[in-house]
């Protein structure tokens, strides 16, 4: 199907598309729209990274001691604030705050313990703990044939449905995407560990921040292109 958005919409074009997706529940959603549930939107993305960019952008530039406060405590406060900001004005507004909480335990850990240690590698070490063990239970999953990018995959594009695990072109896609995945976490999260040992603070920052949200940005487009580039050459296949 095509993912081509027209120029004009009329009024009764959402419901049409609805009542297509009613009549062939396994019809993918648009390309678009399959990203943008995915990742919250783009107004999801960038609430998100707002705490961990100002953290990273302020840190270094702070002097050592402003006021009550060092630089670096000050950084966590703005930080941290944001998050909750963020939070609150989603739960005034009546809007989901899922992708906000996602991010908000992260980031109070993180600061918790940058706080406490006064070092400000130790904001990163929650994120870098937990994409490592994201990458291994990634790999672990498509190993055993219960992908974890497939399990996402049925929620965000068959609402739910568990036919995807007898389509053995499907799971078996899903499988190398998800070792991708995995393989990325490991790597990305290597380098950090690496950083953090080396004391390098602001280089860790940066990796974190362009390794954050972009690659996750990149990789999610990547398997939904992936999938519908397979499906599309099975149905082709198919004798009709």
């Amino acid at each position: 199907m095509s993912t081509e958005t027209p120029a004009h919409k009329t009024d009764t074009e959402p419901e049409q598309a609805e009542d297509r997706r009613n009549e062939d529940p396994d019809e993918l959603p648009p390309f678009t729209e399959q990203l943008s549930q995915q990742l919250g939107g783009v107004k999801g993305v960038v609430e998100a990274a707002v705490p961990i960019t100002l953290f990273v952008v302020l840190n270094p530039l702070l002097p050592d001691q402003m006021g009550p406060l060092t630089g670096l405590q000050w950084s966590i406060v703005i930080s941290a604030a944001s998050a909750l900001a963020i939070a609150g004005w989603r739960a005034a507004r009546k809007e989901s705050i899922r992708h906000a909480l996602n991010g908000l335990f992260g980031i109070a850990l993180g600061a918790f313990l940058a706080w406490r240690s006064t070092d400000a590698r130790n904001f990163y070490l929650p994120g870098i703990i937990q994409g490592s063990v994201y990458g291994v239970l990634l790999i672990v999953s498509a190993l055993v044939r219960h992908p974890i990018i497939g399990w996402i995959y049925a929620v965000v594009a068959q609402g739910g449905k568990k036919e995807w695990r007898q389509n053995k072109p499907l799971v078996d896609i899903l499988s190398r995407i998800t070792i991708l995945w995995g393989v990325v976490f490991i790597v990305k999260n290597a380098a950090r560990i690496w950083l953090y040992y080396l004391d390098y603070d602001n280089a860790l920052g940066l990796v974190t921040l362009f390794g954050g949200w972009p690659v996750t940005i990149a990789l999610t487009a990547f398997t939904i292109w992936a999938v519908r580039r397979r499906m599309k050459a099975v149905d082709a296949e198919s004798p009709v």
